[in-house]
């Protein structure tokens, strides 16, 4: 007996989850669009639109590679 789901099956389960979530982080986009001040060229502003361009893409392992847009450069 499996335990794993179909792609279909992860999809019914996560979707209303997923779409909360991009409907917060668009809102929170408009925000900072009809804020005063807000620099165009903030470092920041670059991660989220770099994480987004990795979202929408179809290569695998999305997560890994947007907390690697976030994290700081590892020195030992």
């Amino acid at each position: 007996m499996s335990t794993s789901s179909s792609a279909s099956e992860m999809l019914d389960g996560e979707f209303l989850g997923m779409r909360c979530r991009l409907i917060d982080l668009a809102a929170s986009l408009d925000r900072i669009d009809r804020s005063d001040g807000a620099p165009p060229a903030d470092p920041r502003m670059a991660q989220i639109r770099r994480g987004l361009e990795i979202l929408a893409g179809d290569a695998p392992d999305r997560a890994t590679r947007v907390q690697l847009v976030f994290s700081l450069p590892y020195e030992e």
